[in-house]
């Protein structure tokens, strides 16, 4: 097998059975801050999606996802940006995949800033240059970025956000000092 397929027998769950697994153990995750970059290499804007939740409610969400059997890091940041913003988003995947943050989701409220009702998920989370069209794909509603000023203002789309996602593109945006 070659180092950019990947495997994918067994990756996938049935339903019932990806429910089990969430309640007896924590599931790996990729979350990714999409951003938009100056020649100088500096953050201008934030891309985030529109969907609905879980619970039925619009959202704000960063593209995020598991990682599955047999997929590098890499290739599940690659993988979920392209489901989440299309083929021709043209993304800058991190040569090293070193996550500027960890975030521990709860299905428990108040054990982190981060919940998620479903389970325990641990996810790695990246900064990722987007150099190319992004489009929504899959559940996403809508693909909208985001100056700097707008993400720090007080009717800031972060508000928009649930289960502590803010906190990652805050902690993004504090990693690459524009915060």
């Amino acid at each position: 097998m070659s180092r950019t397929a990947v495997d994918t027998e067994g990756a996938w769950f049935e339903p019932e059975h990806i429910e089990q697994l969430r309640r007896r153990l924590p599931i790996p995750y990729v979350d990714i801050v999409p951003v938009r970059t100056d020649i100088d290499g500096s953050v201008v804007e934030v891309g985030l999606l529109l969907r609905a939740s879980g619970s039925g409610q619009i959202v704000r969400a960063i593209v995020s996802g598991r990682v599955m059997i047999h997929e590098t890091i890499r290739e599940a940041i690659s993988r979920h940006v392209e489901k989440d913003l299309g083929p021709m988003a043209l993304p800058r995947i991190p040569v090293s995949p070193v996550p500027f943050t960890v975030a521990e989701y709860f299905p428990t409220p108040g054990n982190s800033p981060f919940h998620d009702p479903r389970q325990h998920a641990i996810s790695m989370a990246y900064i990722v240059p987007i150099d190319g069209e992004s489009a929504p794909q899959e559940d996403a509603l809508e693909m909208t970025w985001f100056g700097l000023d707008e993400l720090t203002s007080d009717s800031s789309p972060l508000q928009e956000m649930n289960g502590g996602r803010d906190l990652i593109v805050r902690r993004a945006l504090a990693h690459v000092g524009a915060a």
